[in-house]
């Protein structure tokens, strides 16, 4: 984190000494540039790239760095009004619109002002973060033989095999794709499994990148309610009898957002619907390696249950190590693997060979499940410290769920309460949080809120997070 700050640093004080210089003309050398400043020659080197990738300073191997000459004026741009036309053309030919929404997304993914507390982040605080050993694991990665060949189109057959025991069950490596990511597998997966316009169940409250994914391809997210215990199963099968719908996508292990698990005598039963409805489960399991250290044995995947091919499952690296961290397992059984792969290979051909062998270098590492263990604590913690705060100086917020495993709580705002002006409020008090409209494919039964309590530096963080809530909470209301 210091190296990071100090290149930053010493590049905006490059940049502002620029006019120092004529075009062409040489810039101190890297050694003076080192005593000067009191740096490391690694973070003189990684501030004159970011220069040069800003196209400031130009480099030349043998000679220095020099200041770039400028660049030339940027034409008027043309009149793109004509697409207007062309792209509501097509929407108006298509039963069902493909409009791309990513607003729901970009909630979880944009970072907040600086000095603003992140409670809407989606992964883990830089501190969390294996950054150690996932660089470590690259550096080894990239020195393994073949590291810069083509994989497999289907991943790295040891990758494939450690996804494989992971899941359990009758699923074994060669049902297993390796993927970029949680969201690149429910894409391929949403696309093999349900043609545009038809209906696809959702959990309802329910992730918006799955939402953003299922409009996008023109399906028709269709909602069916949980409550504590996961997907209601009476409902299930209504939704399945009167949509004719082929596709149930759930999150049966710490639902986003609600942290629901799925109830062990639901689980049998959800499968038995799907199959009776001739339908496939797409099971994201997208946050198992996130579970708190008081959560006891954790429930199998829904995929080591099934002898039938009806789920489809989803599970990655990427949230319990990096944002960038993007590998993840698409596994299932029967001729739809065949499918998937298919629509893989044509989507992305492969994930890049370095980033699988690294990750098979830091599942395989020591470092691994100490990582792991250090994640169980710190979360139990940051939700304990998180959730007396809430009771502390905002009572009036319910908590209906308090999860055991995943990075955040789901509040209940008071009745009456104006979602938007909240959020808004509490952005002006200098914390983020993510609406629960976004979360919703139909009408939201009530005003809420999501709060991460991974995304931040820590319980200090946490606390004044809630703190500056309560006097949001207090502008909306007076």
């Amino acid at each position: 984190m210091q190296e990071r700050s100090s290149v930053g640093e010493l590049a905006d004080r490059l940049r502002k000494e620029l006019n120092r210089y004529s075009p062409d003309e040489k810039l101190p050398s890297s050694r003076a540039l080192v005593e000067r400043f009191r740096v490391s020659p690694v973070t003189v080197s990684r501030a004159l790239a970011q220069l040069a990738a800003e196209g400031l300073v130009v480099t030349r191997p043998g000679a220095g760095a020099f200041r770039a000459r400028p660049r030339p004026a940027v034409a008027s741009t043309g009149d793109t009004s004509w697409q207007e036309v062309a792209l509501g053309a097509d929407a108006a030919a298509e039963a069902v619109p493909r409009t791309v929404d990513a607003a729901g997304v970009l909630v979880s993914l944009a970072a907040p002002p600086p000095g603003v507390i992140e409670f809407n982040g989606g992964y883990l605080h830089p501190s969390l973060q294996p950054e150690r050993a996932m660089g470590a694991a690259l550096s080894r990665a990239g020195r393994r033989p073949g590291a810069w060949s083509r994989p497999p189109m289907e991943g790295l057959p040891e990758l494939r095999e450690w996804f494989a025991r992971g899941i359990g069950g009758p699923v074994g490596a060669a049902e297993v794709l390796v993927a970029a990511g949680g969201q690149a597998a429910l894409t391929t997966a949403l696309r093999a499994l349900a043609p545009p316009g038809a209906p696809v169940l959702v959990e309802s409250p329910t992730y918006p990148g799955m939402l953003a994914i299922a409009r996008a391809a023109g399906l028709r997210p269709v909602p069916v309610p949980v409550d504590p215990d996961g997907v209601k199963p009476g409902l299930l099968a209504d939704a399945f009898r009167a949509t004719g719908a082929r596709v149930l996508v759930c999150q049966p292990l710490f639902q986003n957002p609600t942290g629901a698990v799925l109830a062990p005598e639901r689980r049998g039963e959800v499968l038995r619907i799907a199959r009776d409805a001739g339908a496939f489960v797409v099971e994201d399991d997208f946050v198992r390696r996130l579970v708190h250290e008081d959560a006891g044995p954790l429930p199998r995947p829904l995929a080591a249950e099934d002898p039938d091919g009806v789920v489809v499952h989803v599970g990655s690296l990427t949230k319990a190590t990096s944002p960038s961290f993007r590998v993840s397992a698409l596994a299932a059984r029967g001729p739809v693997l065949e499918r998937l792969r298919a629509i893989q290979v044509v989507d992305t051909f492969f994930v890049p060979r370095p980033l699988q062998e690294a990750a098979l270098e830091l599942v395989g590492s020591p470092a691994w499940p100490r990582h792991l263990r250090t994640v169980s604590a710190e979360l139990k913690a940051r939700r304990d410290t998180m959730t007396a705060a809430l009771r502390l100086r905002l009572p009036e917020l319910a908590l209906p769920h308090v999860p055991f495993g995943g990075y955040h709580l789901w509040a209940r705002l008071p009745e009456g309460t104006d979602e938007s002006a909240f959020t808004a409020a509490a952005l002006r008090a200098g914390v983020a949080v993510t609406p629960g409209r976004p979360y919703y494919s139909a009408e939201p039964p009530a005003a809420q809120i999501r709060l991460s309590f991974a995304a931040v530096a820590g319980a200090e963080e946490i606390t004044e997070g809630v703190r500056r809530l309560a006097a949001a909470y207090d502008e909306v209301r007076t």
